[in-house]
């Protein structure tokens, strides 16, 4: 009989039935998003739980997702059996303000991933001060970056913080073979991405080597050079493949706490590939100059290019970067270490040898399928 369970949360609009799906048709990393289905086992159940929008829950959006709220309330503070303590995991403050409207007397741990730069530029608008309550709120909360734990422990007096390290799906993405002809590939389309610093850098290194090719993903309105091209969107499995074409992954972004970037330079190391990479704070959690990746200055094009051109110029050392990012991603960077910090960090008991409890179907309710874009 389980002692524990916990109720991993993921906005309704995610469809986390639906990832099940394509997950077992290879489509996408994980049985669930960020892999927290490897949260069960021992002694914890686990359900994921789905949870609208609060102000769209009108009609039909509201109707699917009457059950699922229905189930998260009334299991407030209790378990599946007797003695159970049920609990809720929330990956951001956005999901964590969603359960404090929708469930407040949830017991709830939540990361935090935004909100440190909202405040850091100044942003103090309902939807800030609200996420600040949810996370206030909170037994605990995480971070993916050790440059926002002392922004966070101001900002949450009294609520422990820690540093939970990122990890990607190192089945899902896997080493290649290092290619013959010259690319370099970016993704991701997060808020913090710098499509003009990149774009000149990308300049310089076609300059330097007109032989390489260059793809990225962008919803930018920036005008890239020639020889570039840009996608908008890009599914895992074709951004996988996209990866064991690539001579090296280049990520450059704005100033931040919360390591914009990390999934696809973890995605690229997992794939041996060397990741280059903006450095902001607490981006060398995540990727070792001149071990598993380069790193350059913020807002420095020529710095950028010029650890693109140092790859391109020596095959071989980007290679072999590569495969030195690959040995971190399977000892560190990876969903199930990170799992395990993250039980312990929830106050989950250690995963046994053999996990005894299965997940549980999600609760997902479905209001509409999209999918997630890396960051």
């Amino acid at each position: 009989m389980s002692t524990h369970a916990l109720d991993v949360l993921y906005t309704a609009e995610r469809d986390v039935t639906a990832w099940e799906q394509r997950h077992g048709r290879g489509e996408v990393p994980g049985r669930w998003p960020y892999g927290l289905h490897e949260l069960a086992g021992g002694d914890v159940a686990v359900r994921a739980v789905g949870l609208p929008e609060p102000g769209r829950l009108r009609g039909a959006a509201a109707r699917l997702a009457a059950p699922a709220l229905a189930a998260l309330q009334r299991s407030a503070g209790t378990g599946v059996g007797s003695g159970a303590r049920r609990t809720a995991l929330a990956w951001d403050e956005n999901l964590a303000h969603r359960a404090s409207v929708l469930a407040p007397r949830t017991p709830l741990h939540a990361g935090a991933i935004w909100i440190t730069d909202a405040l850091a530029r100044g942003r103090d608008d309902d939807a800030t001060r609200a996420r600040v309550r949810a996370l206030r709120r909170a037994e605990g909360v995480w971070c993916l970056s050790s440059a926002q734990v002392e922004p966070l422990e101001r900002l949450l007096p009294g609520v422990p913080v820690s540093m939970l390290r990122f990890g990607v799906d190192a089945d899902f993405f896997r080493p290649q073979p290092y290619p013959d002809r010259p690319l370099v590939v970016s993704a991701g389309r997060d808020r913090d991405r710098d499509a003009e610093t990149l774009f000149a850098a990308l300049a310089e290194v076609l300059r330097a080597h007109p032989d390489a090719e260059a793809v990225v993903q962008t919803r930018s309105s920036a005008t890239p050079p020639p020889g570039v091209r840009v996608v908008e969107h890009m599914p895992h499995t074709e951004l996988r493949a996209l990866y064991a074409r690539a001579s090296a992954v280049v990520v450059a972004t704005s100033p931040n706490l919360h390591v914009s970037g990390m999934t696809v330079a973890l995605e690229a190391m997992a794939c041996a590939r060397p990741a280059v990479l903006t450095a902001t704070a607490g981006a060398a959690d995540y990727v070792r100059h001149g071990e598993t990746g380069l790193l350059a200055a913020p807002g420095d094009a020529a710095g950028l290019a010029n650890a693109l051109v140092s790859l391109l110029d020596d095959p071989a050392a980007a290679a072999a970067m590569g495969e030195r990012g690959r040995l971190a991603v399977e000892s560190d960077f990876n969903t199930s270490r990170m799992v395990r910090d993250l039980r312990e960090l929830v106050g989950l008991p250690a995963i046994p040898s053999v996990a005894a409890v299965p997940v549980a179907p999600p609760a997902a309710a479905r209001v509409g399928e999209r999918t997630p874009s890396s960051v």
